[in-house]
């Protein structure tokens, strides 16, 4: 009870320098913070090793230079990256109870999840094009995705993150945080941090909006 209302009298912190926001790990476990952790980090371990695993073969390998590897690689590098954009304020949270994180700190992680997630959607949408050429077209398979071919869209799906992410971030960066500062998860979330905001927020409503509907085409 008594950690509860010194979080709370944190949260309520108006904006000012050093200005921060406080992580929520589990609540009403606090106590059990490091049994928790136990799993979370069998399951980060067991994410890092298999993903590195994934790039190390199909990198050493030359005969899994084939868009299909590709594509897998690009998945296994986009679940690495989602991977570790949580695992600093999960773990430190969880080992050591941590719950603040910097203004600055909070942003890059919000950029690099978002990023990476719009990254994973298209990278599914390209091996889903993988696999319908490969079963309609398989006999000109090989001309359709050429090594080039893949490298255009492994840069498209690339300027479709910076194109996503870095609008999100500017929007949300230039209104005043003047409410409470506790976010509801371990790591910074936009549609977390927003409740936060003391302004008009309907700019960025209609972005995250047409973001959403975009990617459902």
């Amino acid at each position: 009870m008594k950690l509860h209302s010194s979080i709370m009298s944190e949260a309520m912190n108006t904006t000012q320098d050093p200005f921060y926001f406080i992580l929520t790990g589990i609540p009403g476990f606090e106590a059990y913070h490091i049994w928790i952790s136990i799993p979370f980090c069998y399951l980060y371990t067991i994410s890092i090793m298999g993903n590195t695993a994934i790039l190390t073969v199909i990198r050493t390998e030359p005969s899994l230079v084939q868009p299909m590897y590709l594509f897998l690689s690009m998945l296994a590098l986009t679940d690495l990256g989602l991977t570790l954009s949580t695992l600093p304020t999960g773990m430190q949270l969880l080992w050591f109870n941590i719950q603040k994180i910097s203004f600055e700190g909070c942003f890059s992680q919000f950029l690099f999840l978002l990023a990476f997630s719009v990254m994973e959607s298209s990278v599914l949408l390209a091996m889903s094009f993988d696999c319908y050429v490969a079963i309609c077209c398989h006999l000109r398979y090989a001309t359709i995705l050429t090594n080039s071919v893949v490298s255009r869209m492994g840069l498209a799906i690339l300027c479709r993150c910076v194109l996503a992410a870095l609008p999100s971030l500017f929007l949300l960066k230039r209104l005043p945080f003047c409410h409470s500062h506790l976010l509801s998860h371990s790591y910074c979330l936009h549609q977390d941090m927003i409740r936060l905001v003391c302004a008009d927020i309907r700019v960025n409503n209609w972005y995250a909006f047409k973001l959403w509907f975009c990617s459902l085409l």
